[in-house]
């Protein structure tokens, strides 16, 4: 094992181990590098590494931190690597979505509030029955997220919302050549939407992947 790995595993054993906590400070570099039988160089290039996924937050001048290991936080990491995908791996990350958000929307159905329902409700009518195509986009990226942040399930939600980058393009794309995609699209929103008012978490459910689906079936027979 190369040596700056040997100090990453050791610094993630301390923190899975829970001899250091979310929040707290790591010890001065010469002590804990003492302490986990390091060099000060390996410990600092493993310090640099976990700083860039999220693990430790370097402060100048105050020290290394523990994170606070929030699910969001871990996985922006993720959502800069998603940013590398290639043009023919769209469809899996669709499909990807196809499996998780309608699970996600069903969980929304018992716990979204009247008043986010409201929210969604108000955002659907100010975009209005003729939004352009970029404008159409960007309100089902927000209106998705909406609902999935109302699953209560805080690791579904940011993984949903890595994996939504990738699909942005197919769905402008989708929108400028398909016919009737606008209005289809707002459709399938007021669907969703009043199965979320009935709180039937199925039909809700089968709403969203019929709405994901038909964007995916599209690609599939354009590439």
């Amino acid at each position: 094992m190369a040596v700056t790995d040997e100090a990453i595993e050791k610094i993630k054993d301390m923190i899975v181990s829970g001899a250091l906590r979310p929040g707290e400070r790591l010890p001065k570099e010469s002590e804990l590098a003492a302490e986990l039988g390091l060099s000060r160089n390996s410990l600092r290039e493993a310090v640099r590494a976990l700083s860039l996924i999220r693990i430790l937050d370097v402060r100048q001048g105050d020290g290394t931190y523990v994170t606070s290991l929030d699910p969001q936080l871990l996985l922006e990491a993720m959502s800069f690597v998603v940013d590398f995908h290639r043009d023919d791996t769209v469809l899996e990350f669709l499909a990807v979505r196809r499996i998780l958000e309608p699970a996600a929307t069903a969980m929304a159905a018992s716990r979204i509030s009247e008043q986010q329902l409201d929210a969604l409700d108000a955002q659907l009518d100010a975009l209005g029955a003729e939004p352009s195509v970029e404008e159409l986009v960007a309100c089902d990226l927000e209106f998705h997220r909406g609902i999935v942040q109302s699953s209560g399930n805080s690791v579904l939600c940011s993984l949903l919302d890595g994996l939504s980058g990738p699909t942005t393009r197919a769905r402008i794309w989708r929108g400028l050549t398909q016919e009737d995609a606008v209005a289809r699209t707002l459709r399938e929103h007021r669907a969703i939407l009043a199965a979320l008012r009935d709180r039937d978490a199925e039909a809700a459910r089968s709403w969203a992947t019929v709405h994901i689906a038909s964007v995916e079936q599209w690609l599939r027979s354009s590439l």
